[in-house]
């Protein structure tokens, strides 16, 4: 535990228990957590149950929430608080190599993940390669990802159509997309040549 930067502290006084905050790294976290999910102060709270006062005194480090109180907040980020305090991460830094990374290929689609399995991981990066002629998949099939999942495709070589919710868009090297994964979609190599795509796959970050 001595390589975990914010780390639960139990203290114990009658019953309450608290994390220790006392440096502003979970309030950092929280901080970082809501913007990327696009919300407000007010959203979190209605979440979470908590007050945007105090989600605001979290934030900038001037109160040491309780462990009920962060588990709320943890919940309202849809995340275990274990998760949100990383007391079940080990590294905080996770290199994948070249040749090591997990590679899948079918009819001329190859894939690579990019990012290791890691505990309360929220977005996946992986590396296709299209053949000409080829796609990531059939326009029946079901999507792929949990409800509220964005997705934002790259194309770093040759060109690309992306089919998604009875829509199509072509895309050309260079060009990024961004679309709700969570939708019926998959891309197609309709060019002369192969092409390439990084697709970074966000978990949860949708309001309804």
């Amino acid at each position: 535990m001595s390589s975990i930067t914010a780390r639960a502290k139990v203290e114990r006084s009658g019953a309450r228990t608290s994390v220790e905050a006392g440096t502003p790294t979970i309030g950092n976290r929280v901080r970082s957590l809501r913007e990327a999910m696009g919300l407000s102060l007010r959203d979190l709270g209605e979440r979470s149950g908590v007050s945007a006062p105090m989600l605001s005194q979290v934030e900038r480090g001037e109160t040491s929430p309780t462990l009920a109180v962060a588990a709320k907040i943890a919940a309202g980020l849809e995340l275990t608080l274990s998760q949100l305090l990383r007391l079940d991460e080990g590294e905080h830094v996770a290199v994948s190599r070249a040749g090591e990374r997990r590679l899948l290929e079918r009819g001329g689609h190859r894939y690579e993940e990019l990012t290791p399995p890691l505990p309360g991981q929220r977005a996946d990066v992986s590396l296709h390669r299209l053949a000409p002629g080829t796609t990531t998949g059939g326009p029946d099939d079901p999507p792929l990802h949990e409800p509220g999942s964005r997705e934002t495709a790259v194309v770093l070589e040759g060109s690309v159509d992306l089919f998604i919710d009875g829509r199509r868009e072509q895309l050309d090297q260079g060009d990024a997309v961004t679309f709700d994964a969570d939708l019926p979609h998959h891309f197609e190599n309709n060019g002369s040549r192969h092409a390439r795509l990084i697709a970074v796959v966000s978990a949860g970050l949708r309001r309804g």
